[in-house]
């Protein structure tokens, strides 16, 4: 990082690697440029985080407003517009989400302010083993409440025509992602024509259930709803990562909150806070139906369908993308794919399958 130091601190911060020395030189002509509108200590840059596309998060003080983040978003890689334009939807919604101070949308750079440091998965629990389930507690229940909160909000904001629909072609888009980087290429499995009659007979029904249930009753959709991208600062939470969002199923945003990618509750707590969320979202007038088993069904084939596309996107990340961490959660996905499966008899056939795949014991009673 080569921006002139102006800090007045003595913290030493770890120079920021870029790849491209020309795509360096443009951020620094640019963040020069910001600095002087937006009161910034360049010398405070650091790197905050990266997710799982190509985007990555700097952090910066600011003489005027404590600090600030700095998105940088190759353009040729990552479209920045949804971004804005679904942080704007948040704050109609009033809701706390990361303000845009400044863009450039040629280069894909992105002033933005600063929701905090922690995240509420950080607030919950150190990182636990895969096969942890997490223990509840009274700060964790008021936790989930505000987050149940912040969704009903979201969606009590909703309206169609503003964000893409989550249809049938982006449903079966996503759940092809299983056989084509899941199973094929992470676990070198070949599908014989009945499992793959089998497969497409479980993609049919999860479909159906996912745009048909509940009258089909559609909302803004996060997209990924859960504690790590939630900040927790000033009793209030921020709201990350929502670049992805969409106009779909009711459903959606509490199966990806308690049925996380990265943390395990137990079922009670699981079942505890949706009727919460259900009750709420029901006594404002949302979508969610007057019967709590049908909406709880509902709840779990829809993440059934999320489950089997994080499977392919984890084992994407890690062929493709050359991100292997994430594959580390793939056992939580596979006991969430087989506890949903267990539980409705139609998706016997898939439980066999998976097994199959993962290399375990056939259960007695399904056959292809």
């Amino acid at each position: 990082m080569t921006v002139p130091h102006t800090s007045a601190s003595t913290v030493a911060f770890a120079p920021i690697a870029w790849a491209d020395p020309a795509r360096e030189r443009t951020f620094n002509a640019w963040l020069q440029a910001e600095a002087t509108t937006h009161a910034l200590d360049l010398g405070s840059l650091r790197l905050a985080s990266a997710d799982a596309s190509f985007r990555r998060y700097f952090r910066l003080d600011a003489h005027l407003a404590g600090s600030c983040i700095v998105m940088d978003a190759p353009p040729d890689k990552e479209d920045c517009q949804a971004f804005v334009k679904v942080a704007g939807l948040m704050a109609e919604a009033g809701l706390s989400a990361p303000r845009v101070l400044a863009w450039d949308q040629a280069a894909g750079f992105m002033l933005l302010s600063d929701l905090g440091a922690q995240t509420m998965m950080e607030v919950i629990a150190p990182p636990l083993p895969v096969d942890a389930i997490a223990q509840p507690t009274a700060a964790h229940c008021e936790l989930y409440a505000q987050a149940t909160d912040a969704l009903v909000r979201w969606q009590l904001s909703s309206r169609p025509g503003v964000l893409p629909s989550y249809d049938d072609a982006l449903l079966s888009r996503e759940l092809a992602l299983f056989p084509d980087w899941y199973v094929a290429r992470h676990r070198a499995f070949a599908l014989t024509a009945a499992q793959q009659g089998v497969l497409e007979d479980a993609f049919r029904q999860i479909k159906a259930s996912n745009l048909q249930s509940l009258g089909g009753s559609q909302v803004f959709v996060h997209r990924d709803y859960m504690a790590r991208n939630l900040m927790v600062a000033d009793g209030q939470l921020g709201i990350l990562d929502f670049q992805d969002a969409v106009y779909g199923p009711i459903t959606y945003d509490i199966a990806s909150l308690m049925r996380d990618a990265f943390l395990t509750w137990e079922e009670d707590f699981v079942l505890d806070i949706t009727v919460r969320y259900w009750q709420k979202a029901r006594k404002t007038g949302l979508p969610v139906g007057d019967d709590f088993g049908e909406f709880y069904r509902a709840v779990e084939w829809m993440g059934l369908q999320r489950h089997l596309k994080i499977l392919g996107i984890f084992a994407r990340l890690t062929l493709r993308d050359g991100k292997p961490r994430y594959l580390a959660d793939t056992p939580r996905f596979i006991k969430y794919v087989r506890a949903t499966a267990a539980r409705y008899r139609q998706l016997g056939p898939l439980m066999v399958l998976l097994d199959a795949i993962e290399g375990n014991e056939t259960r007695v009673g399904y056959t292809f």
